[in-house]
Order: structure tokens, then C-alpha cells, then sequence
């Protein structure tokens, strides 16, 4: 690959070093990076704009980069059938790949101008090293170019979630639903007192809505970077100054960036508990029975497919091995974690199993959305602690990968 030319990176590991403490080992490790796209269904009128309103307020999971794009909805009027197909119909023909490999080089689409910004801080190199090696043009640099490419930009993934609501109690929408929550929401945040009508409004809202919850299609693609496409990037379309000729071909090779579809899984759809929702924000319910779902997918998304699965540093050693994951990420009894040492080879990352932990199964953390609210147990543990199934001599920084 000629892409030494263009830039070269050094990597500093951060991760082995037992005198870290646990907040910044928390936040120094390679993670997947994924962008979330919404299928709204427009023809679900009484609650498709607030379910909208609600996706968009779900944080990305600290587990993941976040590399959300412009768009986060694709509307579908109609009862038309989303299908496999018709989802990798999409993201083709708006080039996806393109635009996740565009956010990984800051290219300015005006321009054609690319930087290695991100890059360098998502794959925790050092900046000046990085810089100083590109212009030694080493194997070294290129061999860490390459972790950087099969490690990070490789490990970029899109999520599509089509939602459907299944509203069981029809008092919702002779309400008028979703007027009811705009005007409170707004009464709320104007600091507005509301009248004994709009108070009868919102307790008969917060009754109906005890019967909603969604069901959620998730298909997952992930960005086929490989040395074909990263030799055409580096060499072809980088360019760290303005210039109209690479700007021109990066669009000419706009189809060659894919995006391979991985598979698809559907949450249970079951009714989420109403516990520790406020009578004045019924509207929440909404967006707790979402973000259970989202999650539920998230987590069987990585059960079928390894190359998804996070990992997690180890925060803490003593009895017990502690790492900062819990019900959210699917933690549960009968699990087992390799324990991975994280190396450098070359300029390459390794990653290297050194043993297996299982969860105690009285200490597991629940911090799924709103666990705290309803006084769920282990709600305010913080941390999962593991019994040592194997290996030995642990450090904090070291990961954990659910393993089958």
C-alpha cells in the first residue's frame, strides 16, 4: 500500500497500566464505532413524530463511538413492508459507506481536505508521533496505518431500526395524544402552571400509555474497509490541503466504500414496566419502552455476530474483577468474559486472552435506561463483579469480550 505518502501513526498503549485509575481506564480503549438510522412508519400518525422526537434523544451507548451522520430518518408512508432488500437498496444507493469514510477523515465535501483528527483520537495514538513517523515513511507507520484501518475504521458500524408501536388501550389517541404531551412539555419548560384540565388530561394520558410498547427491526451493516479500498482512499482521495482533482475522484470512487450487510434481529415487544415514572412525564414511558428495545437488539446483535461484540475494561481488582458493564449491554448469570491483554507487535494491536471471568450472579449491575427509578436490584452497584473462572494476575485496563 503507498499510503505511507500520506500519513503514518504511532501507538501509545493505555490500557495495561495498573496505577491508571478506574475513570480514565473507563475511557481509554478502542471501541466499535456506530451510526443509528430511525425507519419512521408515517402512517402510525398518533404517536410517529413523538416516537421521532423520543429516538433522537437516546444518547449513543458510552460502549460505542459515536458516528452519526446528518440524517437519523428515513420516513415510510404506508404499510409497506421494510425488507431485507429494500434496507440494502438504501444504503447503497446513498452511498452510506462513502459518508462513514468521509466522518472518519473530516473531509470537507466542498474541498476534497481530509484530516487524521479522528482517527488519532479514537485509536488513542499519539499526535506528534503520528505526524513524525508519516514523514519518516516506515514500515512501522505503515504497519500501524494498517491497525489503524483493521482495528478502527474497519470496526464502523450502521444500525437501521424500524419501529412499529403497538398501542393496546385506543383512550390514548381519543385524547389527542400527542397535542396533550406538546403543550405539557412546553407548559413544563415555560414554567407555566397547568389547569385541573390539562392535570385530568395528563393522569388519563399516563393511564392509557401504561399499554404501549414498541417492537423494533435492527439491521446491521458494517463498512467493508480493506486494503483495496484503503490503497484507493490513501493514495487516490486523501489530500491535507484543498485539491479539486482527489475531491473529483473521491466522488468518482464514491461506490467502491460498502457497506456489508450482517443480519437482523427483532426485540420481544413486550410491555415495559411503568415503575418510577412520574405522573407528569408520561411521555417517558415512550422513551423507556425504546431504549429497552434499542438495547434487547444491541445486545442480540452481538450474540450472533462476534465481530460486533464490545469490550470493556476492567476498572477494578480485589475479590472480586470489576468492569463498568452490566444489564444494559446484556450482562446475565451463566455468561462467561475472556479477559484480553492488550499488546503492540510491530505497530500492530493484539489482543491476547489471558483468562476467563464469569459474573456473580447476586452483583450483576442493572443499568439499563431508568433502572435506578424503578428500584431495580444491583440499580445502584456501579460496576459487575466477576469470579475468576481462570487465569491469573489481572490489571485494570485489561478488557473484557463475552464469549460464547
Amino acid at each position: 500500500m503507498n499510503i505511507i505518502k500520506k500519513h503514518s501513526i504511532l501507538f501509545i498503549l493505555l490500557c495495561v497500566n495498573a496505577l491508571c485509575n478506574a475513570e480514565n481506564i473507563e475511557d481509554k480503549y478502542r471501541r466499535n464505532s456506530v451510526y443509528n438510522i430511525l425507519v419512521s412508519h408515517t402512517e402510525q400518525e398518533d404517536y410517529c413524530d413523538f416516537i421521532r422526537g423520543q429516538y433522537l434523544n437516546v444518547p449513543t451507548s458510552d460502549k460505542f463511538n459515536d458516528h452519526n451522520l446528518s440524517v437519523r430518518v428515513i420516513e415510510v408512508n404506508g404499510k409497506k413492508e421494510v425488507t431485507e432488500q429494500s434496507v440494502k437498496d438504501f444504503v447503497d444507493k446513498n452511498n452510506i459507506g462513502a459518508h462513514m469514510v468521509a466522518k472518519w477523515f473530516n473531509r470537507n465535501h466542498e474541498t476534497g481536505q481530509c484530516d487524521m483528527t479522528l482517527i488519532k483520537n479514537r485509536g488513542l495514538y499519539n499526535a506528534s508521533e503520528f505526524d513524525k513517523e508519516v514523514a519518516a515513511h516506515t514500515m512501522r507507520g505503515e504497519a500501524l496505518l494498517q491497525d489503524a484501518g483493521e482495528d478502527l475504521i474497519s470496526n464502523s458500524y450502521l444500525i437501521i431500526n424500524e419501529i412499529r408501536y403497538i398501542d393496546k388501550n385506543k383512550t390514548a389517541r381519543k385524547l389527542g395524544a400527542i397535542f396533550t404531551i406538546a403543550v405539557v412539555v412546553a407548559a413544563a419548560t415555560a414554567g407555566v402552571r397547568l389547569d385541573d384540565k390539562f392535570a385530568d388530561n395528563l393522569m388519563s394520558l399516563f393511564n392509557a400509555l401504561k399499554g404501549f410498547n414498541v417492537k423494533i427491526v435492527s439491521h446491521l451493516f458494517q463498512l467493508d474497509w480493506n486494503e483495496r479500498t484503503a490503497s484507493i482512499f490513501y493514495t487516490e482521495c486523501y489530500t491535507d490541503v484543498p485539491n479539486p482533482l482527489m475531491k473529483s475522484a473521491f466522488e468518482q470512487h464514491r461506490n467502491d466504500f460498502k457497506m456489508k450487510y450482517l443480519g437482523s434481529v427483532e426485540s420481544s415487544g413486550s410491555t415495559t414496566s411503568y415503575a418510577g415514572i412520574k405522573e407528569k412525564q408520561p411521555w417517558m414511558m415512550v422513551r423507556k419502552a425504546l431504549e429497552r428495545a434499542l438495547d434487547e437488539n444491541v445486545v442480540n446483535l452481538q450474540k450472533a455476530i462476534p465481530a460486533f461484540r464490545i469490550k470493556t475494561p476492567i476498572s477494578e481488582i480485589g475479590a472480586f474483577v470489576k468492569a463498568p458493564i452490566g444489564k444494559k449491554e446484556g450482562v446475565e448469570a451463566g455468561k462467561k468474559y475472556e479477559v484480553l491483554e492488550v499488546t503492540e507487535d510491530k505497530g500492530r494491536v493484539k489482543y491476547n486472552r489471558v483468562g476467563v471471568v464469569k459474573p456473580n450472579p447476586v452483583l450483576i449491575w442493572d443499568n439499563r435506561f431508568m433502572a435506578k427509578e424503578e428500584n431495580a436490584p444491583g440499580s445502584n452497584l456501579g460496576t459487575t463483579s466477576f469470579i475468576v473462572v481462570s487465569g491469573r494476575n489481572f490489571i485494570p485496563g485489561m478488557l473484557l469480550r463475552e464469549i460464547e
